[in-house]
């Protein structure tokens, strides 16, 4: 169980890390749903295991160790996500959590095996990507669809997994990796979006459309 614990932590720090730099202690505590008192202790025991460096005030930052962790625990993850939707045929929206349980128990030899029969992929069914065995990994857009202006045409890269609800409400509506979409009209005051896909119109939310990484075409 510590073990469990201690890839939670280190799987979480990455997650923040790469896109907000050095971790906050109460942004840790939001995204594990843990008091702030929890996770410092427990900042301060990885941070003693050489997993992590942290300053009191300043935040929490993966080591080289710590983040060799990450990556391994990530890679489990992502790689059971696509073995659960292409193998098994569970819906994107239930394979999150399913992984969630897996991925700490998940054996080389499994991985392996998983990894080759489907065809050594680089992304999960969200479109995140997968870290090879080297924990190195493709690059991927971080442009929100949130963030683009009306008339333009992108195509989905990324949708954030951890909202099975949210996955549900998108897939509804066909917002898939790999789909194109067009923005007829971006309403003012962070309003919603008016989206084109597949010829069918549909407003979205800028919550959700916060939620989709995309690239231009």
């Amino acid at each position: 169980m510590q073990n469990q614990v201690i890839e939670d932590y280190l799987k979480a720090i990455y997650k923040i890390q790469t896109t907000s730099g050095k971790v906050a202690t109460t942004a840790l505590a939001r995204r594990l749903k843990i008091s702030p008192a929890s996770v410092t202790q427990m900042v301060k025991k990885l941070s003693d295991m050489n997993l992590v460096t942290y300053t009191r005030y300043q935040g929490v930052e993966l080591t080289e160790s710590g983040m060799k962790i990450a990556l391994e625990v990530l890679r489990h993850h992502r790689l059971i996500e696509l073995f659960l939707a292409e193998a098994l045929g569970v819906p994107w929206d239930k394979v999150h959590e399913e992984a969630e349980k897996w991925e700490h128990v998940l054996s080389e030899d499994m991985e392996d095996r998983i990894d080759a029969l489907l065809g050594h992929p680089t992304r999960d069914p969200h479109g995140a990507p997968i870290p090879n065995r080297n924990g190195e990994m493709v690059e991927t857009s971080r442009l929100l669809l949130a963030d683009q202006k009306a008339g333009q045409t992108v195509e989905i890269v990324q949708v954030h997994d951890h909202d099975s609800e949210l996955l549900r409400y998108l897939g509804g509506m066909g917002l898939y990796p790999n789909v194109e979409l067009q923005i007829l009209e971006v309403a003012p005051f962070e309003g919603p979006l008016t989206i084109k896909v597949a010829d069918k119109e549909y407003t979205l939310g800028r919550k959700a459309a916060e939620q989709i990484f995309v690239r231009l075409l």
